[in-house]
């Protein structure tokens, strides 16, 4: 996105380069655990273009923090996955923006999704460093925000997850958690935080409190860093499921973030939002005539996740199909930029940007991201299985 810069990193790359950058990625943890593609340059960002992304998350955590949201978002959480004991907030926020090009042919952010939601939080610091020793990264340029670095992010990551607790009483809980695409991240954060992955059926319930066997030891937990997505757990076999249902009941617990933020702040949200840089989105329902211009549009079930169920050329038909409108979103459909120059042809991108609120502060704030590079139809590994200069990455932005 800055010429000068790009042109400099491609100048400079090599295939040696990037099979050492790799292989220092895929050693630190067990053989497999770095389970996607990395793409082979990260992306870098002006001041003027941040400032763009960060004004339109600001924008978006205005309508969060605002006291009504809560009562606005209650139809957002499905009456058999709603959980007790929900907080007024959520500890993490992830918005997903794609790189797009507007009428007038400039550059902008675009929100795509997002998500009150944990991501790669811990595997982008590991990121960070090994891209940084591999590859030459301008100093003035920083993958973090809000002036954070490496230090004080993990200090509030840390405080964020971990608490007043002792580490062996907080847990990352997830299913089957080696053998999630990102197991990477659990290993990172265990190494970091001092927390380790359990899968959901290694919990042992003993009235409201609930305990694991730590290194041989049944030791309590206090607190759950949750990974588990409900849509998931819904897939499992009759016995996963029946253990999850353990999450349903009044618990002695804390959740970072509570479970029912997965779906306050997700695709639900994007019809409250009104900005420049969020596309139009209606509830299907409510939508009172249908565009003539369906072509021009995204549909998208609320409750799914890694984009199943999405339609990208949306007809007639499509929306006639849809039998409980009021589960869809109709979204203005946006132009990916191709952006990033490549030794063949450009590649698009989405920036993840990733909020972060501590207990008792007004608001969260922006602390780091990731990105995605993609030559494909949509940004995801089934359309880009076949190309280089794609898969996961990260944004340096300008200071």
């Amino acid at each position: 996105m800055i010429q000068s810069i790009r042109q400099q990193f491609n100048n400079a790359f090599t295939k040696e380069k990037y099979d050492a950058y790799l292989h220092e990625l895929h050693n630190k943890y067990p053989e497999g655990a770095l389970a996607f593609r990395v793409a082979e340059t990260p992306i870098f960002v002006s001041k003027e273009f941040t400032k763009k992304i960060i004004d339109a998350c600001e924008s978006i955590v205005d309508v969060i923090v605002d006291p009504e949201f809560i009562k606005q978002s209650e139809k957002a959480i499905p009456a058999n996955v709603k959980m007790p004991n929900d907080k007024n907030y959520s500890d993490f926020i992830a918005f997903d923006f794609g790189i797009c090009e507007n009428e007038q042919g400039e550059l902008e952010p675009q929100l795509i999704e997002m998500q009150g939601f944990p991501t790669l939080f811990a595997y982008q610091i590991f990121h960070d460093s090994v891209t940084r020793k591999h590859f030459d990264i301008p100093e003035n340029f920083s993958a973090y925000l809000s002036n954070l670095n490496e230090e004080t992010y993990l200090a509030l990551l840390k405080d964020i997850i971990v608490g007043k607790h002792e580490t062996e009483n907080v847990i990352l809980l997830e299913i089957f958690p080696h053998e999630q695409k990102t197991r990477i991240d659990f290993y990172c954060t265990q190494d970091l935080l001092g927390i380790k992955p359990v899968c959901i059926t290694e919990l042992i319930k003993e009235g409201k409190d609930l305990f694991y066997i730590n290194d041989g030891i049944k030791t309590h937990i206090k607190r759950i860093y949750n990974r588990i997505i409900f849509d998931d757990l819904q897939q499992q076999t009759q016995e996963v499921q029946e253990k999850g249902k353990i999450l349903l009941e009044e618990l002695n617990v804390e959740w970072v973030p509570h479970p029912n933020w997965f779906y306050r702040i997700s695709k639900y949200t994007l019809p409250f939002i009104h900005h420049p840089f969020v596309p139009q989105t209606w509830f299907l329902n409510e939508i009172k005539e249908i565009p003539k211009d369906l072509e021009n549009y995204v549909l998208k079930p609320l409750f799914s996740f890694s984009g199943q169920g999405v339609v990208i050329d949306v007809t007639q038909d499509d929306i006639d199909k849809v039998k409980d409108p009021e589960n869809w979103i109709l979204q203005r459909k946006v132009k990916y930029a191709n952006v990033v120059e490549t030794p063949d042809i450009p590649a698009k991108v989405e920036i993840r940007i990733f909020y972060f609120w501590k207990e008792g502060e007004a608001r969260p704030i922006a602390t780091n991201n990731l990105s995605r590079l993609s030559k494909g139809k949509m940004i995801g590994v089934r359309y880009n299985f076949d190309k280089e200069w794609v898969g996961g990455s990260l944004a340096y932005f300008e200071r």
